[in-house]
């Protein structure tokens, strides 16, 4: 049977609150005493229990994370540099994929309550009214990375994301092309729907260029549906110089239809991704895109959080990272040059 604590008592000849102590590095135990226990656990593999000695401490060091889609690079990405972050402070995440479904993340909510975890990060917007009560009832620390909500009580850590689909449109109006399709994502979504949408709306109208809607398209952020919605955008009657997609997923899923059709990127037609996500450096040709800090973005988020959790003090706005514009091969002017 697995050792218990009272058996490293009766071994090392103290007491259990002695060793209690020793374990949770308390002072005023003398150090022959912790060496005698020492010993005794090592004799005896003892390994003690994590909820139990959280319960002791009332603090668990675990941050419960709620992620709409773990096969995502983008999502992927930002988790790895959330977790990165969170062993720095010793504490460790409790990762749950919704796959979009709501449901689900009302059950993540409550078994993150159960397991007392010390603050919880969400990923996605999709929040109706049953889950922001929930969340708020809670009294858990709560921040949104990467999305904001439209209740405005959530703090969320973002990049502009309106102003980086408008630079991005501007980047290929620049190069000299006219006729951009987008391949957009769901616009339930405000982040990276509506607003992604709108700034590659108006830096067409801002630029004097036709708005065609057989030239836009929307998927839901991955490969499959750039490479259907690209599909479909080859087939409209006045050819594209250029796409735009609004994640890096997507823009790779419209290079393998533009190849499999036979025809080339960036030669024939030009691609855009959004996100910067490992992906960009993967495909080939290297796709262009409008790079979110992601790393940063994990970073900044697990600091503002954990701020939140030791502090009990909210930020009173959101937190806004810089987008930038990392040119690769997967883009040219529309001259040949």
């Amino acid at each position: 049977m697995q050792p218990k604590i009272k058996d490293v008592a009766r071994l090392a000849g103290v007491s259990v609150t002695t060793v209690s102590r020793v374990l949770n590095g308390e002072k005023y135990v003398k150090d022959d005493l912790k060496q005698r226990v020492y010993v005794a656990i090592e004799e005896l593999g003892y390994a003690p229990s994590q909820i139990a000695r959280s319960l002791v401490r009332n603090k668990t060091n675990l941050i419960g994370v709620i992620v709409p889609d773990i096969t995502s690079s983008f999502y992927a990405t930002i988790l790895s540099s959330i977790e990165e972050a969170a062993s720095a402070n010793d504490y460790n995440l409790l990762v749950c994929n919704i796959s979009e479904n709501i449901d689900k993340e009302h059950k993540y909510l409550n078994v993150f309550q159960e397991m007392r975890v010390e603050g919880i990060i969400i990923m996605h917007e999709k929040i109706n009214e049953d889950i922001r009560n929930l969340i708020q009832k809670m009294k858990i620390p709560v921040i949104f990375s990467s999305v904001k909500p439209m209740e405005q009580e959530f703090v969320s850590v973002i990049v502009d994301d309106y102003k980086a689909a408008y630079d991005a449109t501007n980047y290929l109006i620049g190069l000299g092309h006219e006729s951009i399709g987008f391949i957009g994502g769901d616009m339930r979504d405000i982040t990276s729907g509506q607003n992604r949408y709108s700034g590659y709306r108006n830096a067409l109208t801002n630029s004097g260029i036709k708005i065609i809607h057989e030239h836009i398209r929307f998927g839901d952020y991955k490969v499959k549906s750039g490479y259907e919605q690209m599909k479909a955008l080859l087939r409209v009657k006045q050819p594209l110089t250029a796409v735009f997609a609004v994640s890096d997923d997507m823009a790779v899923g419209a290079m393998n239809c533009i190849r499999d059709n036979g025809l080339r990127v960036p030669e024939d037609i030009s691609v855009m991704g959004f996100d910067g996500s490992q992906l960009t450096e993967l495909t080939r040709p290297t796709l262009t895109s409008m790079e979110q800090p992601i790393h940063e973005m994990g970073k900044v988020t697990m600091r503002v959080l954990l701020s939140q959790v030791e502090t009990g003090e909210v930020p009173t706005s959101d937190i806004i990272l810089e987008h930038r514009l990392v040119a690769r091969d997967s883009c040219k002017a529309r001259n040949g040059s």
